[in-house]
């Protein structure tokens, strides 16, 4: 039989929360272990609408700490991962003046109510109560109110009938797999006897103690705290280490990435923030030189089964139709889809309905280690819940915090230049530390902020050899992300590490040259 090892806390599921939280533990001083059965936010965080948002539309059910609370860690996150999260200017669309006022006030006193139009003045008083709750540590301008005539100035291809809109900021973050897998890297730095293991599998719990194994070996732990973060996938979890749980009911969310010219141009570089004539909020903006749709709200019990239909994608072009008539997005358009599950409580009724706010529910094993499981939450909060989750262990284990997360830079953004000549200048000098040019030293920057000086310094002033399949890539920036990033297999490299898949540029052609890269390239266990 393999060692027990001794561990304060092991975290089951590697997704945002998990890793938010293995950082912030790791911060005090606790040796961890997280246990992730595939990649590191390989799940339902790789699915996201990717914004980092304070939740317009909870203001309409009156969750109104969860919109303070994710305004303030959206500001804060556009401090903190300023090289993943950006400021992205939105714009709601009215078609009335008066629409939705009736509604909005029925569904504040928790009295259903469909909102099939949010008119002018309901929107601007959403958005003047959304700055209010914004205004801890401000990042971005103030709302404004714009009609027809402005409107069209700034929008010209918006459908005819609408005759207004609001204009706010919210953030968006350009490849959240980055952040999550960065809490990792930068946890286990902080405490070097924490670790963290993906395709890994739970194969039981016996007094206390569990076994997994992971690269053909088993290892047996005993935590004094377990945290199950497995998200949709909590209850089944909670089945491998011998609990019966029954806390979860899933919510499908798929989206779109659609390569279409005109509809990128129309955006002008916006997000557009709509409802539909079903009473559902949509959204399209750009990303990565396409163009995000989504998203979708349907009751999916069962999170492996998941995946985008064809009905999906036929609603969601169709809900984009409401609002630019004349710019169809065709099927071929499509580059890719993608959906996820949403790890929100079991409840029964209209599934659109129930809370993204985060709760903690503790079970225990029968030797009385407590469990406690994860429970909602959103990309944006994922500090303030992994702040929340570390109380409640330190609590557990008599510690003390050590240090809080607030304002801690992350991974990439840590000493990332917010100027334009700092960060032109740090482009230059990541160039001639790479032997390549400033524009692709500054490329370098967008997709790994500061880590990129680690990647430049290791080419020693030779340059880089593109990608035979795809010259935006290079064969040793790969190779680079292999040996430093925990990459084990092609998904992780394609879907997680880069943006290739996301962005429909996936080929089996670029999958055998990645597969040569993988064969050679060794894989240390701490990125450099």
């Amino acid at each position: 039989m393999p060692k027990i090892e001794d561990f304060d806390v092991v975290i089951l599921g590697g997704g945002i929360n998990g890793c938010g939280s293995f950082r912030d533990l790791c911060l005090q001083g606790l040796r961890c272990l997280l246990i992730e059965r595939e990649d590191f936010c390989a799940g339902a965080s790789a699915a996201s609408s990717r914004l980092m948002h304070g939740g317009l539309k909870y203001l309409e059910t009156g969750e109104f700490r969860l919109v303070k609370e994710s305004l303030t860690e959206r500001n804060m996150l556009l401090a903190t991962a300023p090289h993943v999260v950006e400021p992205l200017e939105c714009v709601v669309p009215v078609r009335s003046t008066f629409g939705g006022i009736f509604g909005s006030v029925a569904r504040f006193f928790g009295i259903k109510a469909r909102l099939n139009d949010r008119g002018f003045i309901i929107t601007a008083l959403g958005l003047r109560l959304y700055d209010l709750y914004g205004r801890a540590l401000r990042a971005t301008p103030t709302h404004r109110m714009l009609r027809r005539s402005a409107l069209r100035r700034l929008l010209p291809d918006l459908a005819p009938e609408i005759t207004g809109a609001g204009l706010y900021y919210e953030g968006h973050i350009t490849h959240a797999e980055r952040l999550g897998l960065e809490l990792v890297l930068d946890a286990e730095a902080a405490n070097p006897q924490s670790r963290a293991e993906t395709h890994a599998e739970i194969l039981g719990q016996d007094n206390g103690v569990l076994t997994y194994r992971v690269n053909g070996q088993t290892h047996q732990v005993r935590p004094r705290v377990i945290l199950n973060a497995g998200g949709a996938w909590i209850d089944q979890v909670n089945a491998q280490i011998g609990l019966h749980s029954k806390l979860m009911g899933g919510s499908r969310g798929s989206h779109l990435v659609v390569d279409n010219p005109a509809l990128l141009a129309a955006l002008k570089g916006r997000m557009i923030y709509f409802g539909t004539a079903d009473g559902r909020v949509n959204l399209l903006y750009p990303f990565a030189g396409k163009v995000l749709v989504g998203a979708t709200d349907i009751a999916q019990p069962d999170p492996d089964a998941a995946v985008c239909t064809d009905d999906e994608a036929a609603y969601m072009c169709a809900a984009v139709a409401e609002v630019f008539p004349n710019i169809p997005i065709l099927p071929e358009q499509i580059a890719y889809r993608f959906c996820g599950v949403r790890p929100l409580p079991r409840a029964d009724g209209d599934i659109g309905a129930v809370t993204r706010d985060h709760s903690i529910a503790t079970l225990s094993l029968a030797n009385g280690t407590p469990v406690h499981c994860l429970i909602g939450g959103k990309w944006t909060t994922f500090r303030g819940f992994s702040e929340q989750v570390t109380d409640l262990v330190l609590a557990n284990l008599g510690r003390p915090r050590k240090m809080t997360t607030a304002g801690l830079a992350i991974g990439g953004g840590k000493d990332f230049p917010r100027a334009a000549k700092d960060r032109a200048a740090l482009a230059r000098d990541l160039a001639t530390l790479a032997g390549i040019t400033a524009e692709r030293a500054d490329k370098l920057l967008s997709r790994y902020g500061t880590r990129a000086r680690n990647y430049c310094a290791s080419l020693h002033g030779k340059g880089e050899t593109p990608l035979g399949t795809l010259t935006d890539y290079s064969r040793e920036e790969l190779a680079h992300l292999i040996k430093t990033e925990r990459v084990k297999t092609a998904d992780d490299l394609v879907r997680r590490r880069t943006l290739i898949a996301l962005t429909g540029q996936d080929s089996s052609a670029l999958r055998q040259e990645i597969a040569a890269l993988l064969a050679s390239a060794p894989i240390a266990k701490v990125a450099e």
